[in-house]
């Protein structure tokens, strides 16, 4: 993503001096990065249910579907959480990170938008992600009737959800790890950061003015050496947010690695901040959720 974004900052002024009529196509295949492959090739999805959502696409104007993988907790009332993978890799890629909330005591439902992996084909925009994130989070709550629901997103995957958070009122809490405040901020730390680009940014993925309309409780995670975005942009977020919310920063936590260095962070801070009932976030626990 940080090569891209690099690009980004360059090409943008470029592309309208030159009249490209594509700049908006560009910027979402830079940002995005939509692929079928997998983070470090092939991982594995063992005991990972594929799910298929359909749904009726108003920024189309067509049928749809997404293809998502579903990873149950043992206990039949545990929470569900909605994961939002970031740009590059297709969901398979974050097999890793759905285990780990697994492990938390969430069943998860992981999905890929339109143009990754085996979901439909198409270039991604900040609208269709959008779409499909409430497509997903509809189906969710169809198929997991009564259960509370949380919202997971990594760097892109972030914006995403916080963008369904202030949209849906029945989400009993977001995480954000390692994601930012908008695409002008991220580009402007960034070594052409200095050129005028900001204005010509059509996907900008403004979280800093969506986070405060967020109404449940908001927890951001970020890593000391995440170099793809930086720490700043996470607790400018968190500070825009309103209470109840919680920054953590996770030491030596990469843009890749902070879920699993930090485990034992996350593990404290969903049971207290999401008021998990004691032992909710270990194995074969019970996990139901405090009244709030």
């Amino acid at each position: 993503m940080k090569r891209a974004l690099l690009l980004l900052s360059v090409a943008l002024a470029v592309l309208v001096s030159a009249g490209c009529a594509t700049l908006d196509a560009k910027q979402r295949e830079w940002i995005f990065q939509p692929s079928d492959r997998s983070w470090g090739g092939a991982a594995s999805t063992e005991g990972m249910q594929d799910v298929w959502i359909a749904f009726d696409s108003a920024s189309s104007g067509k049928a749809e579907k997404l293809h998502g993988l579903w990873l149950p907790h043992g206990q039949a009332d545990a929470p569900v959480m909605l994961y939002l993978h970031g740009a590059r890799w297709n969901v398979s890629g974050s097999s890793g990170r759905i285990r780990r909330m697994q492990e938390l005591g969430f069943s998860v439902l992981a999905i890929d938008y339109r143009g990754f992996g085996q979901s439909s084909a198409g270039l991604p925009s900040e609208t269709m992600a959008a779409e499909d994130a409430r497509a997903a989070w509809d189906w969710l709550a169809q198929q997991q009737p009564g259960k509370p629901r949380y919202i997971f997103g990594h760097s892109l995957g972030g914006a995403i959800a916080i963008d369904l958070a202030r949209e849906v009122q029945d989400e009993q809490g977001t995480i954000v790890e390692g994601t930012f405040t908008s695409i002008a901020d991220v580009v402007s730390t960034f070594k052409w950061g200095w050129l005028p680009v900001s204005g010509l940014i059509t996907q900008r993925f403004e979280s800093v003015r969506k986070v405060s309309q967020i109404g449940s409780p908001l927890l951001v995670v970020h890593g000391s050496e995440d170099r793809l975005i930086l720490p700043s942009l996470g607790r400018k977020l968190y500070e825009a947010a309103q209470e109840p919310k919680r920054f953590v920063l996770v030491e030596g936590g990469s843009h890749h690695s902070t879920n699993s260095v930090g485990q034992p962070l996350y593990r404290e801070a969903v049971a207290s901040l999401f008021r998990l009932a004691p032992g909710a976030t270990g194995s074969g626990a019970t996990t139901a959720a405090l009244p709030r």
